[in-house]
């Protein structure tokens, strides 16, 4: 009976079928759902794999997810390898995607002014002790569609890798971009490597049809744009 059951082992299964090793390597969207439910029950009975359980488990609701979700901790303790903190997980799980298909699409932000950028980079930038820059990726309805810090510290122009910017822009399917950078002095006027670094942006965007819409120095209270200074 243990050669038996060690033969249904998922370790000693071909690297390339093993659930986990599957989504580290293929990526999640490359698993089936007996291969996800079983990575939540991490291992089967004495005559059967996790997958191979989690299969007869699928079949008895149908193959249907909502179905499977509808099953209480007693109907799925029935099955043979599944005990009381398995089940728990199965529902936890189910429970968590029903809960995640319900829950509102984010809204994302869209710039129309200024201001606008300002409200939206206040909350992360406008209080540090230290400088932090921006990048916020817009797509063609001016939505902010991805941002993020590229730097922390003193900024200074070769401190600015365009190649990576601009590669996750492109990936992004950003069409223009806002640069945000906080002052810590609460100065708000920009220094000659704010305008290098902006002018070496923009020139890099233009290559790639990206457009460096504004640069905003944020402080605790207010802000500078370059554009509605027009020295953008």
């Amino acid at each position: 009976m243990a050669s038996t059951s060690k033969s249904f082992s998922i370790k000693n299964w071909s690297k390339d079928d093993r659930p986990r090793e599957k989504l580290i390597h293929k990526g999640k969207s490359s698993l089936s759902d007996a291969e996800l439910l079983a990575i939540l029950i991490g291992s089967g009975n004495r005559e059967e794999s996790a997958v191979e359980l989690c299969k007869k488990i699928l079949h008895s609701s149908e193959n249907s997810l909502h179905k499977l979700a509808k099953f209480n901790l007693k109907q799925l303790q029935e099955f043979k390898g599944i005990g009381e903190a398995k089940a728990i997980s199965i529902l936890a799980a189910l429970e968590l995607g029903k809960r995640r298909a319900a829950e509102p699409l984010e809204e994302f932000d869209k710039i129309t002014s200024s201001k606008d950028v300002f409200r939206i980079m206040n909350p992360y930038i406008g209080d540090l002790d230290h400088e932090q820059f921006w990048i916020l990726m817009l797509n063609n309805s001016n939505k902010v569609i991805f941002k993020f810090p590229l730097s922390k510290g003193g900024i200074t122009a070769t401190m600015v890798d365009t190649r990576l910017l601009f590669k996750s822009a492109l990936a992004q399917g950003a069409t223009a971009l806002i640069l945000a950078h906080n002052h810590p002095s609460g100065t708000l006027q920009p220094s000659q490597a704010d305008k290098t670094i902006t002018q070496k942006i923009q020139k890099a965007g233009e290559l790639l049809d990206i457009k460096v819409l504004d640069h905003i120095i944020v402080t605790e209270k207010t802000y500078f744009s370059f554009a509605d200074e027009s020295i953008l």
